[in-house]
């Protein structure tokens, strides 16, 4: 849609006819979809979907992140004006039918059923075709998430973004913790370690079983690219699932998150290896910990929002042209 085209539209995200092209709409009002897509149910037609798991029970620390995924909507709004930057013209949004689904409905009320609600949320979307990419909440969400991503493609290859590795050892698979979501996902066949990779961590972990991590010095060190070449060594063409922390970041990029650790990536970092890592065979992804109300500048958000915008680039990076 042209910007002359769009005189007299109003909330694209009702009014769209077209499920594909750039909006032109005042950043500061209408709704707030993710990058102005149509909020729908219909999942007719539809290429990738964007969905919210607003969850913060949790957490070990502060609570909020149940306002991430309004927040990076709201952030969102001022991207699609344009195709993403440093795709090498690649525009996701003309070319694909991205949709919003919006939030996963749930009984703050009755946690213990949360995770089997978050599975059969991203179960039924990818029954019917696209895949996803989720706004959380915290990081436990990542677990039914990937509960229902094994189910459909077998134990999957992680990239993981995070300032801790999540391995806090727990055997109780009911328990509800955001630190211990990885530690259960190896354990439970979902994750295949060997292929899989932890970027950024700044925090003490006794066992990564068998999960190769970079801790975020090295990546200050080594490099974007060397840290990318190394990821794609390790999980090749096997499909893969992208988690992305804000945490990963440091608290000065991203202050507005639950635990924040000094010493992480740069935006510019996580912008660098995101983009580097196009053609892995992703198959979903997630961005999670978003805590607005810990960052009143709203930093922490439009971060999140654009990592949300590389996670469907990299989604569909494979299917151009086909």
């Amino acid at each position: 849609m042209a910007l002359e085209d769009a005189k007299g539209q109003v909330d694209l995200a009702f009014t769209r006819q077209d499920r594909r092209g750039l909006a032109f709409e005042n950043a500061f009002g209408g709704a707030t979809s993710f990058l102005r897509r149509s909020y729908t149910k219909d999942l007719t037609g539809v290429d990738l979907v964007v969905t919210g798991v607003p969850f913060d029970q949790a957490v070990t620390h502060r609570p909020g992140t149940r306002f991430g995924p309004r927040a990076i909507r709201e952030a969102s709004c001022l991207q699609p004006y344009d195709p993403p930057y440093g795709w090498d013209g690649f525009d996701p949004l003309s070319e694909f039918a991205i949709v919003d689904y919006g939030d996963m409905p749930f009984d703050y009320g009755s946690v213990a059923g949360v995770p089997d609600l978050v599975q059969a949320h991203i179960a039924g979307i990818l029954a019917a075709g696209p895949g996803t990419v989720t706004l959380g909440g915290d990081h436990f969400i990542t677990l039914p998430i990937l509960r229902a991503y094994a189910a459909k493609y077998g134990p999957l290859s992680v990239i993981q973004f995070d300032a801790h590795s999540d391995l806090w050892v727990d055997d109780d698979m009911a328990r509800i913790d955001h630190g211990t979501f990885m530690y259960k996902a190896v354990k439970l066949g979902l994750v295949d370690p060997s292929r899989s990779v932890q970027i950024g961590i700044r925090t003490e972990c006794d066992d990564y079983l068998g999960m190769r991590y970079i801790d975020a010095r090295s990546c200050h060190e080594r490099g974007a690219a060397d840290v990318v070449a190394e990821v794609r060594a390790i999980v090749g063409d096997h499909p893969a699932y992208v988690t992305f922390d804000i945490d990963a970041l440091d608290p000065a990029f991203a202050p507005g998150t639950g635990t924040p650790v000094w010493g992480g990536l740069a935006s510019w970092q996580a912008a660098a290896m995101l983009r580097d890592l196009a053609g892995i065979n992703m198959v979903g992804g997630d961005v999670v910990e978003v805590s607005p109300p810990y960052d009143t500048t709203g930093a922490t958000a439009i971060a999140g929002a654009h990592v949300a915008m590389e996670l469907c680039c990299l989604a569909l990076w494979n299917k151009r042209g086909k």
